[in-house]
């Protein structure tokens, strides 16, 4: 295990590759292998990552507080009044780190799954984009990896194009975590800060939007093929206003990677997670995947499942200062219909059948 973890240590500094190169010289042991090594980081940087959305902030903001109550508490006022200095700054573009996104761990999370992204059209440097991401899943695995990172290449398939990630803007109330998300080139999901991207960044920008957002999520699960998108029309809008050119994009695989309790609509526990989700903007998912040691066992790692995200046909959108509902509603139509196509043109290269269909809701 100390092996494991100083082999870790060296790939969350980007060294990860020259450690795993000398995992060569170790003596022939069964319980550690390179195969086997190398496994384990796979894990362990996918857990990192599950574990720091679920609780970095808590875990953060819990500590500020204590700092506060103790010796210390210098350090915790200097951070606070950093953190009102740059309270603004998520939702102005955010502070990506070029460095952030090309650790090496990142490269192991990739291999995890594997997650695999998929050009089918250029995109030109001279315009902005509106990226709809489906399904949700449970964690965005595929949009992490793909548009939070450069562990599948996205800047050398997409040349001079800038993506940026939206989520909850709730995580970039919590210390810390706000840094970790910024450092990706992970933004707020709300208008101003698309605005802000698309509007006063120049062009060549890519804003990445879970259409289906945490609804979404209590209906992901292995063999679903459905995506929340009827109703969904704030990003239409934004992008006739905005005129960013709409891109749809689907992650094959994205709801198999953990087993999830669907509730039936009208039961009590779907009735509270409902409830919570408006609440507190996340949905309370009850789900599980394998354990960290043993593929048969239960925990919050998920199965090794391939991803793979398809970036569709980009479709051309004019601007309009105040698009009319009419207007909406038809490049609404256009996106659905692109997604569609998108979705029938390649299910059957990723384990889909011929039959399956996709479901609009």
């Amino acid at each position: 295990m100390k092996t494991i973890l100083a082999a870790y240590s060296g790939v969350l500094r980007g060294t990860g590759s020259s450690i795993l190169s000398s995992l060569k010289d170790l003596p022939a042991t069964p319980w550690l292998s390179r195969s086997k090594m190398e496994k384990q980081l796979q894990m362990i940087s996918v857990l990192q990552w599950v574990l720091s959305f679920l609780a970095m902030g808590a875990a953060c903001t819990a500590l500020l507080v204590y700092l506060f109550c103790t010796d210390l508490w210098v350090i915790a006022a200097m951070y606070f009044a950093w953190l009102i200095f740059d309270w603004n700054t998520p939702k102005e573009g955010g502070r990506r780190s070029s460095w952030v996104r090309n650790w090496a761990m990142w490269t192991y999370f990739r291999d995890y799954f594997p997650i695999r992204l998929i050009k089918t059209h250029d995109l030109l440097p001279s315009r902005n984009y509106i990226f709809g991401y489906h399904p949700h899943g449970i964690f965005c695995f595929g949009a992490f990896c793909n548009f939070g990172t450069e562990a599948t290449g996205f800047s050398k398939k997409f040349p001079k194009i800038k993506p940026s990630l939206a989520t909850l803007a709730g995580n970039f109330r919590m210390p810390v975590l706000r840094d970790y998300l910024m450092s990706g080139g992970i933004c707020p999901v709300n208008r101003n800060s698309i605005n802000y991207l698309l509007s006063r960044s120049g062009t060549g920008n890519a804003v990445v939007i879970v259409v289906g957002g945490a609804a979404e999520s209590l209906d992901c699960a292995p063999g679903m093929n459905s995506v929340t998108l009827k109703s969904r029309k704030g990003f239409i809008k934004l992008a006739l206003q905005q005129g960013a050119d709409l891109v749809p994009v689907y992650s094959f695989g994205e709801n198999e990677v953990y087993k999830q309790v669907i509730f039936e609509e009208g039961s009590w526990w779907r009735f509270a997670q409902k409830r919570l989700q408006k609440l507190v903007g996340f949905a309370p998912c009850v789900f599980h995947g394998c354990g960290l040691f043993s593929s048969d066992s239960v925990g919050l790692v998920p199965y090794c499942k391939p991803i793979t995200t398809v970036v569709g046909e980009p479709i051309t959108v004019p601007k309009f200062e105040e698009p009319s509902q009419d207007v909406v509603d038809l490049y609404h139509a256009m996106y659905i219909k692109s997604l569609k196509n998108l979705f029938d043109k390649y299910k059957t290269r990723f384990g889909l059948k011929e039959s399956d269909t996709l479901l609009i809701q």
